[in-house]
C-alpha cells in the first residue's frame, strides 16, 4: 500500500502492481462504497496475466483513505470532487493514458465522470451496476443513501448496514455456500467508517448527480465502453441499456467505437466481480 497527499490535504492510498520502471499500460479498478480495494485480490491477478499493470485505491473513508475530517466537508463530496482526486493520483503517479478503467457501483460512475471532465486519458470505460443519477434528480419516494446515513448514525456504528449491504448483494445462500469469499469480502466491507459512508452517500445523494447530461462527453473521453450488470441487481439490468444506448450514440458522434455491448452476468448482483467472478472476468479479458 502507497498513499499520497491530495491537493486538500487529505491522504488517498493506492496499490500500483509491477516495477516503478514498467511501461507496461495500466488498467485502473474502481470499486463500490463499503468495500475497500482488496475486494479486486482476485481480479487483479487476472488481469496482470494479461501484461497490464494494475491500479487501485480507496475512496474516503474506505480502507487506508481517511474521509474528510468535518461533516460540512463530507457534505460537499461529488461525484466531480471524487473523479478530479483520482485525476490527482494520475498526475501524483506520472500516467497520462489508462488502457481502461473498470469500475463497480459508484465506480463506474466515477469513470464517467472522470471520462466526461478529463478527455484522452481513458482508452476503455467500463461502467458496471451503476445508476444514472441521484433519488433526488429521479424524484424517488426516498433517498436511500441519505436514510442509510441517519440509521449508521442512530446506531452508532456500521454493523447493521454493512450486515444489510452484504445480504442485499449476494443474498444468504451465495453467503453460505461460499464461507471464505465472503469471509474476505466481510474484512473488506469492515474497513468502511461512518465518516467514509457519509462522505460518499452525499455524492450519490446529490442533486448535482447525473450522468444523462455528461453521455455525449464521456463519448469524447473514452474510446471505447462496455456496460456490465449483474443479473440479480435489481432493476439495473434493464436500466442500464439507456445508458449503453446513449454511451453508444455518443461514441459514434465523435467517430469512435461502433457499439457498446451490455453483458450480464448469469446469477450475479451489485458486485459481480466477486459473486460472478468467473464470468466477470472472461467478459473483463475479451474487452481488455
Amino acid at each position: 500500500m502507497s498513499s499520497f497527499t491530495l491537493a486538500c490535504g487529505r491522504l488517498m492510498a493506492y496499490h500500483l502492481s509491477g516495477s516503478a520502471s514498467s511501461t507496461k499500460p495500466v488498467v485502473l479498478l474502481s470499486n463500490s462504497l463499503c468495500e475497500d480495494y482488496t475486494s479486486w485480490d482476485r481480479v487483479t491477478p487476472v488481469i496482470e496475466t494479461l501484461g497490464y499493470r494494475v491500479l487501485r485505491y480507496d475512496q474516503p473513508g474506505h480502507g487506508r483513505s481517511p474521509a474528510p475530517a468535518t461533516s460540512t466537508e463530507r457534505a460537499q463530496t461529488t461525484f466531480s470532487s471524487l473523479a478530479d482526486e483520482v485525476a490527482e493520483l494520475l498526475t501524483h503517479l506520472k500516467i497520462t493514458r489508462l488502457h481502461a478503467w473498470v469500475g463497480v457501483s459508484m465506480g463506474g460512475i466515477k469513470g464517467a465522470y472522470f471520462a466526461a471532465r478529463h478527455p484522452n486519458i481513458v482508452q476503455k470505460l467500463v461502467v458496471a451496476d451503476a445508476i444514472a443519477c441521484s433519488p433526488t434528480v429521479a424524484s424517488a419516494p426516498a433517498d436511500v443513501f441519505a436514510n442509510r446515513v441517519v440509521a449508521a448514525k442512530a446506531a452508532g456504528n456500521m454493523d447493521q448496514d454493512l450486515k444489510n449491504t452484504a445480504t442485499r448483494w449476494f443474498g444468504d445462500a451465495w453467503i453460505q455456500a461460499n464461507p471464505d469469499e465472503f469471509q474476505r469480502m466481510d474484512v473488506s466491507m469492515k474497513t468502511t467508517t461512518f465518516e467514509g459512508l457519509e462522505a460518499c452517500c452525499a455524492a450519490l445523494s446529490s442533486p448535482d448527480f447525473d450522468l444523462r447530461p455528461l453521455y455525449p462527453s464521456v463519448g469524447q473521453g473514452a474510446d471505447e465502453a462496455l456496460i456490465i450488470a449483474g443479473e440479480k441487481d435489481a432493476d439495473l439490468p434493464v436500466k442500464m441499456q439507456d445508458m449503453r444506448a446513449q454511451i453508444e450514440a455518443s461514441l459514434k458522434a465523435h467517430g469512435k467505437a461502433q457499439s457498446v455491448d451490455l453483458s450480464i452476468v448469469a446469477n450475479a448482483g451489485h458486485v459481480p466481480y466477486v459473486d460472478g467472478f468467473q464470468q466477470f472476468t472472461e467478459i473483463l479479458t475479451k474487452f481488455l
